[in-house]
């Protein structure tokens, strides 16, 4: 099963897509009209991964002109290099990369989007994509799993309070997740109330 693409739900369509235009993702990321309620921590983040550091740079600055505001600043650490923003639809995005020097010049190339998810219950929001027709191809037991979605956007679930940790944001929200996820499956809603299209 393969995620094709994703639909950010905002009251302002407009900003959000020339914040996704802005860092090159128009093509994988819409941006839809809604007035349903949210409050705190949608429960997932997006995640760009990049090669080195001074892509991270060029992605964060491109963000910050674009609507963007900052959540956690970049910075350099055991894992790499990397920092949180949040878009003006407030979606969390995470721009990172496992390496600490430049090794070229900052293109604008992304290694890997990625969808993360914050479930309740990991093994058991497992079994349910497992069901689904996921393969799983990473896995560390309860506390997070990879699955393989196609090119376009990588699937993975992170318990609820670890993912919100490594956003550097509360936990608690409520409301809708103001994301839907479309792909070649047909229409679902998992345990945690993330909601699949057929596209």
């Amino acid at each position: 099963m393969n995620i094709e693409s994703l639909a950010l739900e905002t009251p302002d369509p407009t900003t959000a897509k020339a914040f996704h235009a802005a860092l090159g993702l128009d093509e994988h990321i819409s941006a839809r009209d809604t007035d349903a309620p949210t409050t705190g921590f949608r429960g997932y983040t997006l995640s760009l991964v990049v090669s080195q550091p001074n892509i991270v740079d060029a992605y964060v600055g491109a963000a910050l002109e674009n609507g963007g505001t900052t959540i956690k600043p970049v910075t350099k650490g055991l894992w790499g290099y990397g920092g949180v923003l949040q878009g003006p639809d407030g979606a969390l995005w995470k721009v990172a990369t496992s390496s600490k020097k430049n090794t070229g010049p900052a293109t604008r190339h992304i290694e890997d989007l990625v969808l993360l998810l914050g479930v309740e219950d990991v093994k058991a929001s497992k079994q349910f994509y497992l069901d689904h027709g996921l393969e799983v191809t990473r896995s560390f037991g309860r506390k997070y799993v990879e699955f393989a979605t196609g090119p376009n956007v990588k699937l993975a679930l992170y318990g609820r309070r670890a993912l919100a940790k490594d956003a550097t944001v509360s936990p608690d929200g409520t409301g809708a997740h103001r994301i839907v996820i479309s792909g070649d499956a047909e229409p679902f809603t998992d345990p945690d109330g993330f909601t699949w299209q057929t596209v």
